[in-house]
């Protein structure tokens, strides 16, 4: 298990692939993904120093990442979208793409990287704060078909899904010890990696079912979500390049990582038939991210 979690960035390309040739397993983990997230956003919240979060969080250089990692990002591939004619389908889930926050398992990358991870915390908790404002853009200016967002269920998806993990982490570190709660966490915070080779396994089996009923229009979506992972990565490394090279890893780790998990579960079918497989497509190029950080990374310290 120690080699696992060890070369857990590694494994986490390895499940994408593996989901992709078994899409049957990989279809049938897909419901459960929901779980997954809700449990994984928790542990994460819970192992984060509280008062250091709140803090970073109260910085206007996070928020600052956070209108270049949505709102900035969403405006260059409605740019792009539309100069390389997306159909409506296309456009609205590549738009929502860009305005989807980071993925929680974010800072455990991060982390692994040898990096700040508060940082990422703290950057992944904005930009998942600011996807309900992302999505409503999405869907306003992209939406064709009329289906009218139903307020209750979103904000109830929101409560759950983004304020509930936040909320309860608050709780445990407002009434448990803090010496019993470390000790907790410390067992068995090395092993919340390991949550995130669901991710990318129960993901990619919507995009092998675009590939068996049409694998040239698959191929399309694979170098759309390779080209979007690209975007997000090499544009946020140049904008913070003059920070240092261990902030600009971060923000173009962070910003290559998209939670379209969370986008999906809160706002389902209104993104439109290309959602998801364009979500499935994107588990390869997201998950080669990390390994091509760490290459890059130790060639930049040579």
């Amino acid at each position: 298990m120690l080699f696992v979690v060890r070369h857990s960035l590694l494994f986490m390309f390895l499940f994408a692939i593996l989901g992709f040739l078994l899409p049957a397993f990989s279809l049938a983990l897909f419901p459960f993904l929901s779980i997954v997230l809700f449990s994984l956003m928790t542990l994460t919240l819970l192992g984060m120093k509280q008062n250091e979060l709140i803090k970073r969080l109260s910085s206007r250089a996070i928020w600052g990442y956070t209108l270049l990692h949505s709102i900035v990002l969403m405006g260059v591939v409605s740019i792009l979208g539309r100069w390389l004619s997306f159909n409506d389908d296309l456009l609205l889930a590549a738009v929502a793409v860009a305005g989807t926050g980071s993925l929680f398992a974010t800072p455990a990358i991060v982390r692994a990287l040898g990096f700040d991870s508060v940082q990422a915390m703290a950057m992944t908790i904005s930009t998942t704060l600011c996807l309900p404002i992302a999505i409503c853009i999405a869907l306003f200016f992209y939406q064709t078909e009329q289906l009218d967002l139903d307020w209750v269920s979103y904000l109830l998806r929101l409560m759950i899904f983004i304020f509930g993990p936040m909320f309860f982490s608050f709780l445990v570190h407002r009434f448990f010890p803090e010496e019993s709660l470390n000790r907790f966490l410390v067992k068995i915070s090395p092993y919340t990696i390991l949550l995130v080779f669901a991710f990318p396994f129960g993901l990619v089996g919507s995009f092998r079912v675009l590939f068996d009923q049409d694998p040239m229009m698959a191929l399309d979506y694979f170098l759309i979500a390779t080209g979007l992972c690209s975007l997000f990565f090499v544009l946020s490394f140049i904008v913070y390049r003059k920070k240092g090279k261990a902030i600009a890893l971060t923000a173009a780790i962070t910003s290559g990582n998209r939670n379209v998990l969370l986008t999906y579960s809160i706002a389902g079918a209104l993104l439109g038939p290309a959602f998801l497989p364009l979500a499935g497509a994107l588990q390869i190029p997201t998950y080669v991210l990390p390994v091509l950080t760490r290459w890059l990374n130790k060639a930049l310290a040579r």
